[in-house]
């Protein structure tokens, strides 16, 4: 794990040398200063002698000053180094989640990411801004004030020697009693980022349910455990700071109980007492730094192995040696494809089951079926999101396995179910499908998706902001803005994926029109819900519980199965009900 993680330190290795090299010159200056005490109280006051104490007050002035001054510079190249650090591995584990398929981010979950960049990554900060810093310095100036010490009194001196190991052997006992409460603690962060990111994205079905208080206790409920745990944690590592004070309160009276007996014995001066006791403030104040540094580790240690994980998850989904970098054309095929989204290959837990299905290029294909039929899923093995657990998926008669992803992604476009739009303007919306498209570009697909209307209709036309996800705008619009960004990548397979459910009949329509006379060429594939929306279909695919339940025209289909006649039947009444009502109300009127 420490390999690991240290390779991130790269661009920030001078600022995490510089650090330590000046915490020795300043642990260096800060031994000397109480060296130089002793002297002017033993030598220069006790034998009246002010020149000497002149001349060693300036050295121990000048120890003073740069003693302060390499503890600046230390603490300066101490935050540049953790905060540098910080950022790599920030963006090391945004890079690696960009990496991710579907797969492997439904294992972790989002909010579990999102506390791993944030909070696990700046606990691991503090550490390495400590380890570099405090950790450099503490047992420096244990070593050092020791050596000190022992010149000054052996006897004295081994006091010391009893109390470390004391400190040693409580601090590893708090450590191994503290660190499995930690883990739990940030397990529920991410159960409590959760409940979070769930009550602002749907904040205003919470307003419009008035759920608030049930949102509330939700909330308190985790954040209480949160709370739990943090308390056991604490109690635990809370013993740290009174075990310290007594061992350093003790170690300070029988140095003060022994060397006043030395002193009246004639085997030791006030000075050198003095000096003795300030030795023993130091290296007993580094035991006490090392303390804080082994809680920040514990605590980081659970925060580190949480990185890890990210940066060490494989991605479920790679490019092979040397793939194909074009795509011929729009063609699919599917051939004996099953698909499951556990790691048990269970039959019973198969989403998709010996799918079969050739679709030619430029062909316009209706996928209907019930909730949970699976149609999703479906046509997101085309592009790679998920891969086939058996059987092949072909685009442009190679298997997709065998293309570079971004090839492969580029050349299909799908308009999700969950219609995502992100903060800042309509424009630089539409351009996630190309960057270098012009206006022009973009006025010609927002008028095939219907979408040039009402973006006119703004008062800063292309250029009006919205608003994180896109709530400025109706979920109509908001669906006509993702097919338009669809389209701008000039696709050779469009999917759109209950993708116009939001959108009267008419428009509806008016869209399909469109993609018949505007991208003949590109295969299109339309998951609907309303049979006008696949109607006019080349073929249409009826999917019940992940199988093909049939295959054809809307004719065909209504001759030969029971499911898409059941469907049609029942949505031509409703609509046919629906005009009588309207008929009533006119006439009444």
């Amino acid at each position: 794990m420490i390999k690991k993680l240290s390779q991130y330190i790269k661009d920030c290795k001078k600022d995490a040398i510089l650090t330590p090299i000046f915490v020795v010159l300043e642990v260096v200056m800060e031994v000397v200063i109480p060296y130089l005490m002793a002297k002017i109280i033993d030598v220069g006051i006790q034998n009246s002698d002010v020149k000497y104490i002149i001349e060693i007050g300036a050295f121990l002035i000048l120890s003073a000053i740069f003693s302060l001054s390499f503890g600046m510079l230390s603490g300066r190249f101490a935050a540049k180094a953790s905060a540098g650090y910080a950022r790599n591995l920030r963006k090391a584990m945004f890079d690696k989640i960009q990496t991710y398929a579907f797969e492997n981010i439904d294992k972790f979950s989002t909010s579990s990411l999102i506390t791993r960049l944030t909070t696990d990554v700046t606990n691991v900060q503090m550490a390495f801004q400590m380890i570099i810093r405090i950790l450099v310095r503490a047992p420096i100036m244990l070593v050092f004030a020791l050596i000190m010490s022992f010149g000054i009194s052996a006897k004295l001196a081994c006091i010391f020697l009893v109390a470390i190991p004391i400190l040693g052997f409580l601090l590893i006992f708090i450590a191994k009693k503290a660190h499995p409460h930690f883990e739990a603690v940030f397990k529920k962060y991410d159960e409590l980022n959760r409940v979070v990111q769930e009550d602002l994205s749907g904040i205003r079905v919470v307003k419009a349910y008035a759920k608030e208080d049930l949102e509330k206790e939700k909330f308190k409920e985790v954040n209480d455990k949160v709370y739990s745990f943090f308390k056991r944690a604490e109690k635990i590592v809370a013993f740290n700071s009174p075990v310290m004070q007594l061992t350093i309160y003790t170690c300070i009276l029988l140095i003060s109980w022994f060397g006043a007996q030395t002193i009246v014995g004639g085997q030791m001066q006030t000075g050198q007492l003095s000096s003795i006791i300030t030795y023993a403030y130091q290296i007993l104040m580094s035991l006490m730094m090392l303390s804080m540094v082994f809680v920040m580790v514990i605590i980081s240690q659970s925060s580190a192995e949480r990185i890890v994980e990210v940066l060490e998850e494989e991605p479920a989904i790679k490019n092979k040696e040397n793939p194909i970098k074009e795509v011929k054309d729009g063609s699919i095929s599917f051939e004996n494809v099953s698909f499951c989204y556990s790691d048990e290959k269970d039959k019973d837990k198969f989403a998709l089951r010996n799918i079969n299905l050739e679709i030619k290029a430029g062909e316009t294909v209706g996928i209907i079926g019930g909730t949970g039929s699976s149609k999703s899923t479906l046509v997101q093995l085309i592009p790679r999101l998920y891969e086939a657990t058996k059987g092949k998926v072909k685009v442009g008669g190679i298997d997709v396995k065998d293309y570079d992803l971004n090839v492969l992604r580029d050349s299909v476009s799908m308009v999700l179910q969950k219609n995502v739009l992100f903060s800042g303007t309509i424009s630089e919306n539409l351009r996630w499908g190309n960057q270098d498209a012009d206006d022009e570009e973009l006025e010609r697909v927002c008028k095939l998706a219907q979408a040039d209307d009402f973006i006119k209709q703004f008062p800063a036309k292309y250029e009006t902001v919205l608003d994180q996800g896109g709530t400025n705008v109706s979920g109509g619009q908001k669906q006509r803005i993702c097919i338009a960004r669809a389209l701008l990548k000039k696709p050779k397979i469009l999917i759109l994926d209950d993708s116009t459910s939001a959108v009267d009949t008419k428009t509806d329509a008016l869209i399909r029109k469109a993609f018949r006379e505007e991208i003949p060429n590109t295969t299109k594939i339309i998951i609907a819900q309303r049979i006008t929306s696949i109607e006019d279909a080349d073929k249409i695919v009826v999917l019940n519980e992940g199988k093909i339940d049939g295959i054809g025209t809307s004719e065909e289909l209504l001759k030969t199965n029971k499911i898409y006649k059941e469907v049609y039947e029942s949505q031509m009444k409703g609509e046919e009900e629906d005009g009588k009502e309207n008929e009533k109300i006119e006439s009444g009127i």
